[in-house]
């Protein structure tokens, strides 16, 4: 930490020495650029230092989050000896994050936070650069997103639920002891590299490479066992079709009630496996999300193919698929109420039994102060399973009823 804070006074003394000397005129990159994948940086004020000339910016940003937790749980599954429905409760921050966004130079934009929830590799939550030849092209180096489903692409602060569908955190639920072959339909954060950009303000590419380990920040990675000629890396993909222009990163916004955007977009990537009990990773996924003044409306349907590896020495694959729909309203210019349901099947094609989880939230923005309160209740229901053992284990560690209560600041 102490290097971290040594670093960050470097850079400020080394911005108000820049300013100094700086006297000639600059063409700023366009402040479009600047993203944190955190909160809304465009157009935001806040607090910021920059040279005269403009050439290079720096805006540190901070989000707290601190909530309170109920989580029920059915019999099935709970220790013997204690046998208590109600665990994971209480007080929790689920975030903590500082960071930093700005440019430097005539091309460069950059973007750094760490999350003092977190621990191991998780406490670098991102850090990464881009290379902004023009719009539409773009080259992204660091820990970032994996492009893949909006609803990993919104910006953390500015979500309708404080928490993902259970389609997308939700473990495999694979009947195999072993722990390697247990993935989760979302990828999440982590290290590699991505080509990108947005041509005619209407379509979105994102080409990219990842470790594939969960953001781990190790170069650990070597050639597949069962494709001799891939390394076993993360490869990734998303297109996205914006007909009214370019999407905002939020799901609805007091700043933002006048606003008409449209999106489609298909995204899919491989998790290529070497020298383990597991599996090759196949996902894909459609999505399709619109903000019209008051109202936003998302859904996506997504699919997950685990193909076991040789050492596995197992000829059938396990198929996995899942998806959602939510909307929310401004009732005022400061409360939004939101739905959603959640429907997958965790067990897999060759099992009867789904699971649905629908669920309701309230938001309210304190608009003059960044802070964000949110009130959400979600159910997890079960339906269609051939047996009452089906049906018990497709729950395993995952609460029947849900309640979060979360505050939230941002500055």
């Amino acid at each position: 930490m102490k290097k971290v804070i040594s670093f960050v006074a470097y850079s400020l003394l080394l911005l108000n020495v820049t300013t100094q000397g700086a006297d000639v005129e600059y063409k700023e990159i366009d402040d479009k650029y600047l993203e944190s994948n955190i909160v809304s940086l465009d157009e935001k004020k806040g607090l910021s230092i920059q040279t005269k000339a403009g050439d290079f910016l720096f805006k540190p940003y901070i989000l707290v989050q601190t909530a309170g937790n109920f989580n029920y749980y059915d019999d099935e599954g709970l220790n013997l000896a204690d046998q208590d429905n109600i665990a994971n409760s209480g007080f929790s921050i689920p975030n903590a994050l500082l960071g930093f966004s700005g440019r430097a130079f005539k091309i460069i934009t950059f973007n750094f936070a760490l999350n003092a929830a977190k621990s191991g590799s998780n406490l670098l939550q991102q850090a990464w650069f881009d290379i902004n030849l023009n719009d539409a092209f773009r080259i992204r180096a660091g820990k970032f997103k994996v492009p893949y489903l909006q609803a990993y692409q919104v910006t953390l602060g500015e979500t309708m639920f404080p928490n993902l569908p259970l389609s997308l955190t939700s473990t495999a639920n694979v009947d195999m002891s072993l722990n390697a072959t247990n993935p989760t339909v979302g990828t999440g954060i982590d290290l590699g590299l991505q080509f990108h950009g947005v041509v005619k303000d209407k379509f979105q590419y994102q080409a990219a490479v990842f470790n594939g380990n969960g953001g781990s920040l190790s170069a650990n990675k070597t050639m597949s066992d069962d494709h001799k000629w891939l390394p076993s890396l993360l490869y990734a993909t998303r297109l996205a079709y914006m007909p009214l222009g370019v999407m905002p990163s939020h799901q609805g916004s007091p700043s933002d009630l006048e606003n008409n955007k449209l999106l489609f977009a298909v995204s899919a990537n491989y998790n290529v496996e070497a020298e383990d009990e597991s599996s090759n990773d196949f996902r894909c996924g459609f999505e399709a999300s619109w903000l019209y003044r008051r109202f936003f409306l998302s859904g996506e349907f997504y699919y997950l193919r685990m193909n076991w590896t040789n050492r596995m020495q197992l000829a059938d694959e396990f198929h996995l698929i899942g998806g959602y729909a939510q909307a929310g309203y401004f009732f005022t210019p400061k409360l939004q109420g939101a739905l959603r349901y959640d429907w997958f099947n965790r067990n897999g094609l060759d099992k009867e039994g789904y699971l649905n989880s629908p669920a309701a939230c309230l938001n309210y923005h304190f608009v003059k102060c960044n802070l964000k309160l949110q009130v959400m209740y979600q159910y997890l229901g079960k339906y269609g399973h051939e047996t009452q053992l089906d049906r018990d284990n497709d729950d395993t560690n995952l609460a029947i009823h849900t309640a979060i209560a979360l505050l939230q600041y941002t500055f």
